[in-house]
């Protein structure tokens, strides 16, 4: 990051922080790693996390699922 500050946890794979995902991109990610089904999520949220690589069909990809550990991880150690 330019600024030098740390805004949150980040997939290298894509250079995007937990942060930078909306509130239903995020709670869609929970979700599906929960093994709910993708009709419960946003469709708006699921169609962007498809475009960003974070999802494919229903299933989070391995790019989703770091993100989800990275977030999770930092929560915890706050």
């Amino acid at each position: 990051m330019a600024s030098g500050v740390n805004d949150g946890p980040r997939c290298e794979m894509d250079g995007i922080s937990w942060n930078d995902l909306d509130s239903d991109e995020q709670r869609a990610i929970a979700m599906l790693a929960d093994g709910v089904s993708s009709d419960f999520c946003d469709p708006v949220a699921l169609l962007t996390l498809a475009r960003i690589g974070f999802i494919r069909g229903s299933r989070l990809t391995l790019a989703g699922e770091k993100m989800l550990t990275a977030a999770v991880r930092h929560a915890f150690a706050a």
